[in-house]
């Protein structure tokens, strides 16, 4: 009879080197009696048995390790950590930057009968215009500063002999980012699928503008597949020293992915090529729905209406052309800047109203005035995240799905929008009690340049509109409102102590310094509650104070203050401790040296 040959039972669970060797030579010894008897450490038999355990032990932390670093919660390598991130749909910007508020200066002359500028000299300082702090990095204005903005705070710069005006200092705020502008020139030969190129600039903090040597412009987008891109188209309505650009959707077939691994930039182009666009972009919704029904079977029945606006070629790459990409770039040990230092005017661009009508020399003058200063120091983050500071950070913004669900939210979408289509400084969203559809009351108000409330204009709201409908869910309704803002004042009477130093003139001031910087340092939120009791807390820890006596809340309206008055007895709750305020209005201290006084007994 033929025999059956047995075969070897083998271990897999043995991992580490000295399993290995013992399962080696266990091995040895049942199948091999008579062919391998010598197991003395000192033989060469025994180093061969060394040598493969070794090689297992090797490849058996290589597979571990490699399995480890395929799942984002056990990957420890930084690159591989971003790798997972990327899939994941997070944008890992490895740039510093810093950012923040920069005031500007400029003198004016007046105007014929001396009372206010004239108001053909008050130009517009451009966005890209830059400044440089004291032996530090170069800022770059985000945005358009409007001298002629009503709002802005003016005052005489100089008189003549019989003290009329002669010229007129502006103040006016700007939003500044750290940074350079670089420009690369980059040789593109035939037409490949994919073209990823790999950029010199290092650091790069912002993709600012992709043209080809033909003029065509190349858009950044968040993924290929994205074809519709938020435009900015300059304001020319009467809102526009509040909203400078209109939000105008665009279909982009030339776009592009930037990736960054390390400090190198990589561009990501599709593979669709110029013959693409000899088509129209846009696709006959009865076509798609042709597709659909054309057999007698559906596989998918979901539809995205994306595709109406899109072809399967993922954007068009460049070809036999040569690139001129501008970025803004950023040095980790630049990015910061103390208080007071950002003084230095090194490219500024200004635009005047018809300025073929106005005298070259006082243009030139007016130039020639500008000033600029930060009044608060700019930071930004310098330091790179870690292993697991970079996982909370994917985890985070997986669970975002990039859409507004909750109310949180929609206020964090609304913050986001660029300033340029109007800066949203305070918003709240409500549910609709005289609505049957779930309607939604958006409340937003916005900031004057002198730091005041003021409405937010349509054109603003309308661009928040756009902006929204891009991330809302489809059955919310929503409504965009003014806030209402109700102004207040403070009175209050403290008990100072007798060994207090200083006159009570001076104790009055400490105490109105001390609710200045540690209540009203801030602007209240819509629907934020005044908390008196936090009031009285401040009060009795100001130095030389024994006791507070009173606190009074004041109902401001009329003449330089809002319109809206807020009835103070009946919002304060039962104990006085707190002052409650309806969900579509906003408390403002307007004027915070003359709006909070007191008696120090």
């Amino acid at each position: 009879m033929p025999t059956t040959k047995k075969h070897p039972v083998i271990n897999y669970t043995s991992r580490d080197f000295n399993s290995i060797k013992n399962d080696l030579v266990e091995y040895a010894k049942r199948y091999y009696p008579s062919t391998f008897k010598d197991f003395n450490e000192a033989s060469f038999g025994a180093l061969m048995l060394d040598m493969v355990a070794h090689v297992g032990d090797i490849l058996s932390f290589y597979v571990d390790f490699q399995a480890n670093e395929s799942f984002l919660t056990n990957a420890i390598q930084y690159e591989n950590v971003i790798k997972l991130a990327r899939q994941m749909g997070y944008k890992y910007d490895v740039s510093a930057a810093s950012s923040g508020l920069v005031t500007f200066f400029i003198v004016c002359p007046a105007n014929a009968n001396g009372v206010g500028p004239d108001t053909k000299y008050l130009p517009a300082l451009l966005r890209g215009t830059q400044v440089r702090s004291t032996g530090g990095p170069t800022f770059i204005l985000v945005d358009d500063v409007s001298f002629s903005d009503p709002e802005n705070e003016i005052v005489v710069a100089s008189t003549d002999t019989n003290n009329t005006p002669t010229n007129y200092a502006i103040k006016a705020i700007g939003r500044v980012s750290s940074g350079t502008i670089t420009q690369e020139e980059v040789s593109v030969g035939g037409f490949e699928r994919f073209k990823n190129i790999e950029l010199n600039t290092k650091n790069i903090t912002e993709m600012i503008s992709v043209f080809d040597s033909q003029g065509h412009e190349y858009y950044e987008v968040e993924n290929l597949s994205q074809n519709v891109i938020y435009s900015s188209v300059r304001n020319t309505r009467s809102d526009k020293h509040r909203v400078q650009s209109i939000m105008v959707p665009v279909i982009v077939p030339r776009r592009f992915v930037a990736e960054k691994i390390a400090d190198t930039t990589f561009l990501q182009f599709g593979y669709g090529s110029d013959s693409e666009l000899k088509t129209n972009s846009i696709a006959d919704p009865t076509d798609v729905v042709m597709n659909l029904l054309g057999r007698d079977y559906v596989t998918d029945k979901g539809f995205d209406p994306k595709k109406l606006t899109s072809t399967d070629k993922f954007g068009v790459g460049p070809s036999d052309t040569t690139l001129t990409i501008v970025t803004r770039t950023n040095n980790y040990t630049t990015v910061n800047a103390a208080s007071n230092t950002i003084t230095e005017i090194v490219s500024p661009l200004f635009s005047f109203t018809d300025r073929e009508l106005l005298t070259a020399s006082t243009v030139n003058t007016v130039i020639a005035s500008l000033e600029a200063a930060n009044e608060e120091p700019l930071t930004g983050d310098a330091t790179l995240p870690t292993v697991e500071e970079l996982k909370h950070r994917v985890k985070a913004h997986f669970a975002m799905q990039n859409r507004a669900v909750t109310t949180e939210d929609y206020k964090a979408l609304i913050y986001s929008m660029p300033a340029r289509f109007g800066k949203i400084k305070r918003c709240n969203i409500a549910q609709d009690p005289d609505s049957f559809k779930r309607n939604l009351n958006l409340y937003v108000i916005s900031q004057a340049p002198n730091l005041s409330l003021i409405k937010t204009t349509d054109t603003a709201k309308e661009n928040l509109k756009n902006w929204i409908n891009r991330y809302k869910m489809v059955n919310d309704t929503i409504d965009i409102l003014d806030a209402r803002i109700a102004n207040i004042g403070i009175e209050f009477k403290v008990v100072a102590m007798s060994s207090a130093g200083g006159s009570k003139h001076s104790v009055l001031r400490r105490c109105v310094a001390e609710l200045a910087e540690k209540y009203f340092y801030r602007d209240f939120e819509i629907g934020e509650p005044l908390d008196i009791s936090r009031m009285y807390q401040i009060l009795n820890g100001t130095p030389g104070i024994m006791d507070t006596v009173d606190v009074k809340i004041i109902s401001k309206s009329g003449g330089v203050y809002s319109s809206v008055p807020i009835d103070i007895e009946s919002n304060t709750s039962a104990d006085g401790r707190r002052l409650y305020i309806p969900e579509d209005h906003i408390l403002e201290l307007k004027y915070m040296d003359k709006d909070i006084s007191g008696v120090v007994e």
